[in-house]
């Protein structure tokens, strides 16, 4: 059970990650992998790229696809739409640790 809700914690804190990354640039589904391993997290491909699909659907996530050396590669970037989420989850994720720290 606890495993169960990190990880739903955890999968919502990636997406802002992903919307943070989307914001300063693109970026591409294996870079993405090797980046969240350098810090720690160890994401599999069939957990990254559905997360990536489901942004790009709801309208937080822009792509471009290239063929760079001979194969096609998705480039994501992050939508109008996606900044200002991203804005807005980085205000209230300050606020909630800012009022966890209290004893009320």
């Amino acid at each position: 059970m606890k495993n169960k809700i990190l990880r739903k914690l955890f999968l919502g804190f990636i997406q802002v990650h992903i919307l943070g990354h989307g914001a300063r640039g693109e970026f591409y589904g294996s870079w993405l992998i090797e980046h969240l391993k350098d810090h720690g997290y160890n994401m599999s491909p069939g957990t990254i790229y559905p997360i990536l699909h489901k942004m790009e659907k709801e309208g937080l996530l822009e792509v471009e696809e290239r063929v760079v050396e001979g194969k096609k590669r998705k480039y994501y970037r992050s939508t109008p739409l996606g900044c200002e989420v991203l804005k807005e989850a980085r205000i209230k994720a300050r606020e909630l640790v800012k009022g966890g720290d209290r004893d009320d």
